[in-house]
């Protein structure tokens, strides 16, 4: 066996092994994760907060991270209380919500002329008693309780990642081998906060100007629990490209159980489609540009792979993770063509290098 091959056996064995190893330690790992992104967003806010013009220079540096930790906070409390808010108002509508399904049925049923079908009847007794509604959504919402819980240990990790940034420099200087390496490993920890701060802070910005035109559009038609649905799409901005459809699935699904009108839906989904695709391919591409320099299929790839290890916490965390490792690998002669492979245009600029494929 030679050296090379031996090499590329014991590096699949390895991430074999950190991949059970996060499997297995997900309930552990993901609130650590998150905690880091959190610092991150509120690290990248504070940035952006110093490039407003004619004020931002003057801000003390304390100021701006009290500003941004009280938005952030701020926008934590204020989904958490929508989700609150509507528990009791989900639960009691959940049977009319059953009413309209059965009825949505029925139409299909006389459209495709199946409603003298013998066994129409039997059929739509089968669907109710395997569909109930009201017990989904509770499910729904007790999972979303446990999420509140977690919100809290994210925080409280958070804090204390905030309380040491001060002193990670210093050792990340005494870590090293000598003053080469030193310099060398800061300047990769400096490029991915420079990126992952910036994409996770204009991500935030984003997915709060996507929820509040959503918003706008859902209680300007009516729909019900338009608040929650503005919420989720917000978050579901962070999830490249399978965000946006969930994004206009979940309110379309809202607008069938309450409309149940093939016009209003229609208004529905068409307004949401197009502000998803102004955010999403004007406002995004110019305040984001090419930042993150990651190919649509290993973003898509990432996904897939952080989901199986981590779930729905996965999908969120697969692009900042996938852009740390892409940022490390370049910095490797040996890894190096992995990051070339995980980049969309062949060229790298982390860490001072630009090779090219």
């Amino acid at each position: 066996m030679t050296d090379r091959l031996q090499a590329s056996v014991c590096v699949v064995v390895l991430m074999l092994i950190v991949g059970w190893v996060l499997f297995i330690g997900r309930a552990v790992f993901v609130p650590i994760v998150f905690g880091i992104i959190a610092v991150y967003v509120i690290v990248g806010f504070t940035r952006l907060l110093q490039r407003i013009p004619l004020i931002g220079e003057r801000l003390p540096v304390q100021l701006r991270y009290a500003l941004s930790i009280f938005l952030i906070a701020a926008g934590i409390f204020f989904a958490v209380d929508m989700l609150v808010a509507n528990y009791d108002a989900l639960v009691a509508l959940a049977p009319r919500y059953q009413d309209s399904i059965l009825s949505v049925i029925q139409k299909v049923a006389a459209l495709l002329h199946l409603e003298n079908e013998p066994t129409w009847d039997s059929l739509r007794r089968d669907m109710l008693a395997q569909f109930n509604v009201q017990a989904i959504v509770t499910g729904m919402l007790a999972s979303l309780s446990s999420v509140i819980i977690n919100v809290f240990v994210v925080a409280l990790y958070a804090s204390f990642l905030l309380f040491e940034h001060r002193t990670f420099g210093e050792k990340l200087t005494n870590m090293a081998a000598n003053a080469n390496n030193a310099a060398r490993v800061k300047s990769i920890v400096i490029d991915i906060n420079r990126r992952i701060g910036a994409y996770l802070a204009l991500k935030t910005l984003l997915g709060v100007v996507l929820g509040g035109l959503c918003w706008g559009a859902m209680r300007g038609m009516g729909l019900e629990f338009a608040g929650l649905w503005a919420v989720l799409t917000a978050l579901l901005n962070y999830v490249p490209y399978i965000g946006s459809v969930l994004g206009v699935l979940f309110p379309a699904l809202m607008s069938v159980l309450q409309f149940g009108d093939l016009n209003d839906v229609l208004i529905v989904v068409m307004a949401l489609i197009i502000i998803h695709f102004l955010i999403g391919n004007i406002l995004d591409p110019y305040l984001m540009g090419n930042s993150l320099n990651l190919s649509p299929f290993a973003i898509l790839a990432s996904m897939a792979i952080w989901s199986a290890l981590w779930g729905v916490s996965g999908a969120f965390l697969a692009v900042p993770i996938t852009v740390i490792v892409t940022i490390i690998f370049s910095e490797f002669e040996m890894t190096r063509p992995v990051a070339i492979l995980l980049s969309k245009n062949g060229r790298l600029t982390y860490g001072g290098n630009t090779p090219a494929a």
